[in-house]
């Protein structure tokens, strides 16, 4: 836990607001604004007091209702649960829990909730990834729907929807939001901003590779980067210890199935073009029809899963893990990984999830002293597949999920919990512990100006138009909880030797269309389902326009890389 969020708690327990109060209303929201906002809001004093009469006014029919909520287990989420619960609580008087677990089993539960009707949960924080499942299904409360009728009551006036950064990635294809973002974190090209700039690194790569050492634009670059720094002495700069050029996980877990997923292949090259996601054939393979049907997964029927790129993109990722990373990361998950470069022994990641950003900034292995950071954020290099106007990158976006099988008043009250933590009150300070921004004004405030310094491109990031490149995955997945364990499990094969890649990916792809034929078969879809095509012969769908490509005949693209100033720059523009 970071040295924000320990404060924060200590606060909460300080003020009471651990514990259940008897009384709710204004006196205790006022204490909560007093000490634990304290100011650090978008919104004046005056609007944060009338934005918190809202709620203890539309709270006042639930009072003593007991609610459950989950979501996985992240820094932003910790704060939920440990601070911004309980003062939701003491203010409203509805008494909730929120639960922190992993996000596999986030989505596990939501499918049994999904399956047996049963409430489970009031509410889930559930990736926007799992939006086509939503809207295919029609088991999640529509919440265009929702907030304009039933639960109008309970909508907060100052909830402001425009102000959202994320909603493109929550709403269907039929133009209804289904999901709130709560948290938004994006993965970005992270390395050491000051090992590239040292002149000896600098001149010593340059008489190596013969060209200069900066942002890797390309995987070539970065694996010639990644070539570089591994094993090399860096004792002239004060650095102990042995050095990796990359870092990188590969334990057989659901976390290595979202590796992969998470856009992973779209950067090598694998898919379509088109903003957010390809088109017709998306990051996961998956070809659609002019109706949004998934139609493929596997090269045969249109789709691209176990194409050559997608071959390519899993044989780097196993490349770089053998050769340039810790011994030890080949064992590890996405949660034990994540934290490993700021331990100070790594020079670049391919791509950091920026919820990882917090204990970088808490670690003084890579922080100087004047608080500024000795790494930078920067977009992700590309495959040589890959092409312009293809997604560049994947951003997390966890969102508020109310299912229609949760009772009336319980979602009512549930989602009075899921407006409070993202609300405009609360979120410049929920953002500053746990850096995954959700709102525009949040981003643009004050607060974020004077921190910008600190944080190493991920403000200017946020500030770009270039952010909407960096999506979810999209409609193009017809059921995300049964597809996705599919990837860790076959993929997890590939990581251990036990298959080919090859042998992988045709085995992942078939996988997916033995699921895809199930519910087409159902029915359970309608209209939006699955509608396979027959099979041909790959060469057939090699030969049209766009995915699936064919094989390169040299995969060993020219390296080329960019100064980091530069590419800020270009970031602004």
């Amino acid at each position: 836990m970071n040295r924000s969020l320990r404060s924060t708690t200590a606060l909460a327990m300080a003020l009471g607001l651990l514990s259940t109060p008897a009384i709710a209303g204004m006196e205790e929201a006022m204490e909560f604004l007093d000490n634990e906002i304290n100011g650090m809001s978008t919104l004046s004093r005056e609007e944060q007091e009338a934005e918190m009469q809202f709620f203890v006014d539309a709270a006042e029919a639930f009072q003593g209702m007991d609610i459950n909520v989950v979501s996985e287990t992240i820094t932003t989420h910790e704060y939920e649960s440990q601070v911004l619960a309980p003062a939701f609580t003491a203010i409203t008087g509805i008494n909730v829990t929120h639960d922190l677990i992993g996000e596999g089993d986030v989505v596990e539960r939501l499918q049994v909730q999904m399956q047996s009707g049963q409430n489970v949960y009031d509410a889930f924080v559930n990736d926007s990834d799992l939006i086509g499942t939503h809207w295919r299904y029609g088991q999640a409360r529509n919440l265009t729907d929702w907030m304009a009728n039933e639960a109008a009551d309970v909508t907060s006036p100052t909830l402001d929807l425009d102000d959202f950064i994320g909603t493109q990635f929550t709403t269907g294809p039929d133009g209804n939001l289904y999901q709130l973002p709560d948290q938004q974190f994006a993965n970005l090209y992270w390395f050491r901003y000051d090992w590239f700039n040292d002149e000896k690194n600098q001149a010593d790569f340059q008489e190596q590779f013969g060209y200069e050492l900066g942002v890797p634009v390309n995987w070539a670059a970065y694996e010639d980067i990644a070539e570089f720094f591994t094993g090399r002495d860096l004792s002239h700069m004060g650095v102990e210890g042995e050095v990796f050029g990359n870092m990188d996980y590969g334990k057989k877990d659901p976390s290595l199935g979202w590796r992969y997923t998470d856009a992973w292949m779209s950067m090598a090259g694998m898919g379509d073009t088109g903003e957010p996601n390809g088109l017709p054939v998306d990051e996961w393979g998956i070809r659609v029809n002019e109706n949004s049907q998934p139609v493929g997964a596997c090269v045969d029927r249109g789709g691209a899963a176990n194409s050559p790129a997608a071959v390519y993109a899993v044989n780097k990722a196993i490349e770089w893990l053998e050769k340039y990373s810790p011994p030890a990361a080949a064992g590890m998950t996405f949660s034990e990984a994540g934290p490993v470069p700021a331990q100070g022994q790594i020079a670049q990641q391919m791509f950091m999830y920026t919820t990882f950003v917090p204990p970088l900034v808490e670690s003084e292995a890579v922080m100087n002293e004047d608080g500024t950071p000795k790494w930078r954020l920067a977009p992700s290099p590309h495959g040589v597949y890959w092409e312009e106007g293809m997604k560049v990158g994947y951003q997390d976006v966890g969102s508020w999920t109310i299912l229609d099988s949760t009772p009336v008043d319980r979602a009512k009250a549930a989602w009075l919990y899921a407006q409070f933590v993202t609300s405009k009150t609360v979120d410049v300070k929920k953002s500053d512990v746990g850096l995954t921004f959700i709102r525009e004004s949040t981003i643009n405030s004050d607060h974020f100006t004077d921190r910008a310094d600190g944080l190493g491109g991920l403000v200017e990031f946020y500030r770009s138009p270039a952010r909407v490149r960096w999506s979810p995955t999209g409609t193009n997945v017809p059921d995300y909880p049964k597809l996705a364990q599919l990837w860790w499990q076959n993929i997890g094969d590939a990581m251990s030797g036990a298959k080919s890649t090859q042998e992988a990916l045709d085995t992942l792809c078939s996988d997916m269309e033995d699921v895809m034929s199930r519910l087409e078969r159902a029915g359970v879809q309608g209209d939006l389902g699955p509608v396979l095509n027959e099979e041909r012969d790959p060469e057939y769908w090699l030969e049209q326009p766009g995915a699936p490509k064919p094989a390169l005949e040299n995969e060993d693209e020219e390296p080329q890389t960019v100064g980091y100033d530069e590419l800020v720059q270009s970031w602004q523009q």
